[in-house]
């Protein structure tokens, strides 16, 4: 395949890595943090708890680099990470979610925890952050739709805070369900025939495993709205839409969850969806993948998107 770089590993060179500088300006980020600006009015005093929080965790980023996750290339530029965003709840149009996110509040962002499980709890986002602290890791990020990006996550381990609830033995399943505030999120009006809210769902022992993330920022940053603040799941083996973002409810469960996408269409959007260049698309190779915001370079996609120690989980 013609401008194909084929690579034994996962790794990319430093040029193919966004920068920093590209990825966020100081206003937009300001503009579209989410720290209680555009509230309007004085703020209750849950906000005001939760932006105060917020604040003093802003000294914990940047987080310090996982030598573990710490590839040696570059990341994404800014302006394809935080410009070029699917999520679906403000719109379609990837370029325009940036614009669509002003009144969408992410603070307070209580996330509920529960279903099989013996310590079922409900904490605030930044409250985990408090609790769990940061970590930064290098991760590619592979979507569904044949492109790609390779970006610094902060954040924990979900199986962190998984633990906390003591899932039962009868869990086979996490379960995840993002926001659903039409009036903050327009995207949702315009798509009715969706079954929303978003939800996605991983096996217990994809769930628990060291490469699953809770991202609660983004270039030593905390996460912007169009990123999916103020938490989002990381998965980087799987297509982009298992990454689910701004998660409102984990649940534990018996049987396998509906999905927002496997309900929609099973055959495109496997309850699994592992990166594999040998499954095509019923509509496109997954052969290969788009590197956004590196001048049209594509690469070889590989199982697993290169992350080769899931592969145990999937032996039978």
């Amino acid at each position: 395949m013609a401008n194909v770089i084929i690579r034994p590993d996962w790794y990319l060179p430093e040029s193919a890595v966004t920068p920093e500088a590209v990825y966020r300006n100081r206003r937009q980020f300001l503009k579209t943090l989410g720290m209680g600006a555009g509230l309007g009015g004085g703020l209750l005093a849950g906000d005001a708890t939760a932006a105060a929080t917020a604040k003093e965790n802003l000294k914990l980023y940047p987080g310090k680099r996982n030598a573990k996750y710490n590839p040696n290339f570059r990341t994404t530029p800014q302006q394809w990470a935080t410009g070029f965003n699917n999520f679906y709840e403000f719109s379609t149009d990837k370029f325009q979610v940036q614009r669509m996110v002003g009144a969408f509040r992410t603070e307070p962002w209580p996330v509920t925890i529960g279903g099989l499980c013996k310590k079922p709890f409900k904490m605030d986002a930044q409250d985990m952050v408090a609790k769990f602290g940061i970590e930064e890791r290098v991760h590619r990020l592979r979507c569904v739709e044949g492109w790609g990006m390779i970006l610094p996550w902060s954040g924990f381990s979900l199986r962190r805070l998984l633990e906390l609830a003591e899932p039962t033995k009868e869990a086979r399943y996490v379960k995840f369900t993002t926001a659903m505030i039409p009036r903050q999120m327009p995207g949702i009006a315009r798509l009715p025939q969706y079954p929303w809210p978003y939800t996605e769902g991983l096996r217990i022992a994809e769930a628990m495993h060291d490469l699953t993330f809770v991202a609660t920022g983004m270039y030593g940053k905390p996460l912007l709205k169009q990123n999916g603040a103020p938490i989002r799941l990381v998965v980087p083996w799987k297509y982009g839409y298992k990454s689910i973002k701004s998660i409102v409810k984990i649940e534990f469960v018996r049987k396998q969850p509906k999905t927002l996408w496997n309900t929609l269409s099973a055959v495109e959007y496997p309850f699994e969806s592992n990166v594999d260049p040998a499954k095509p698309h019923p509509r496109w190779s997954q052969a290969s993948e788009e590197m956004k915001g590196m001048n049209g370079l594509r690469v070889r996609t590989l199982k697993y998107n290169g992350y080769r120690d899931v592969a145990g989980l999937y032996r039978r």
